[in-house]
C-alpha cells in the first residue's frame, strides 16, 4: 500500500492554490476547476473545493475544520524559508526553532487555517532518520 495523496477540501479553491504554489515553489496541477495537486518527489498535496466533498456523501469533509492534523514540508534551509514566507504567510504560529528532536522547524497556518510545519534536519540523528527514507537533507 502507498500513501497516494493528502487532500484538502477547500470553499475557495484558487485562494489556496496560490497560496500553496508561493509557499511552496511548485506550480500546481489543475486537474479540474474543482481540483488541483501540489506534486513533488516524494507525495502529493490534493487541493479541492468544497462541492467535491458533497460527491463523496452527506457531511463527509468540511473546510476549515481541521486542527488535528499538520503538514511537513522538509526544506533544506528554514530560516531562508521563514525569510522567503514572510510576504506570502498570514499566520505565522511560531519563528524558527530548534526542537529537542534535532530539526529545526517554522509553524505557519494556510488561509484555511492547516498547520504547516517547515523544518530542517539539524542533529546527525535527524539527518540520518530522513536520509534512510530516501529524503534528501541539507
Amino acid at each position: 500500500m502507498q500513501l497516494a495523496a493528502t487532500r484538502i477540501f477547500t470553499d475557495d479553491l484558487d485562494a489556496l492554490v496560490t497560496f500553496y504554489e508561493k509557499a511552496t515553489g511548485i506550480g500546481a496541477a489543475r486537474l479540474h476547476p474543482m481540483f488541483a495537486e501540489i506534486r513533488t518527489p516524494t507525495g502529493t498535496l490534493a487541493i479541492a473545493g468544497s462541492e467535491t466533498a458533497r460527491l463523496l456523501g452527506n457531511d463527509v469533509a468540511e473546510a476549515r475544520a481541521n486542527r488535528s492534523v499538520a503538514l511537513d514540508f522538509l526544506v533544506d534551509d528554514v530560516d531562508a524559508t521563514y525569510r522567503a514566507l514572510r510576504h506570502v504567510v498570514g499566520t505565522f504560529v511560531s519563528e524558527p526553532a530548534d526542537m529537542p528532536w534535532g530539526n529545526r522547524s517554522l509553524l505557519v497556518r494556510d488561509p484555511d487555517g492547516t498547520l504547516l510545519n517547515f523544518f530542517t534536519p539539524m542533529s546527525e540523528a535527524a539527518r540520518d532518520r530522513f536520509a534512510n527514507r530516501g529524503l534528501a537533507t541539507p
